[in-house]
């Protein structure tokens, strides 16, 4: 591999992002000494939907939240991220 460059020193996040928008990493980055690194306190990003629920279903859902003593939107999360895992194993 050829010679790397120096990577600069920047000021600022806003001029470091710049700066990577427009330059290869690997011109400054020896990426085959690269080593997987885990982020475990890091909240995964979430994204705001809209979900439209009969309300019977919703007040059935609002009472087994109450029961659990949680949000009911964290109960939902719950289940779904229940179901989907068990949907990848049966496939």
């Amino acid at each position: 591999m050829s010679k790397l460059k120096e990577t600069p020193k920047f000021n600022s996040v806003a001029e470091e992002r710049a700066f990577w928008e427009t330059n290869d990493s690997s011109e400054y980055v020896d990426w085959t000494k690269a080593k997987t690194a885990t982020f475990a306190n890091l909240k995964p990003s979430t994204k705001t939907i809209s979900l439209r629920l009969p309300e019977g279903l919703l007040d059935r859902i609002k009472i087994e939240a109450n029961k659990r003593d949680m949000p009911y939107q964290s109960l939902i999360k719950a289940w779904l991220a229940e179901n989907v895992e068990e949907s990848r194993h049966y496939k």
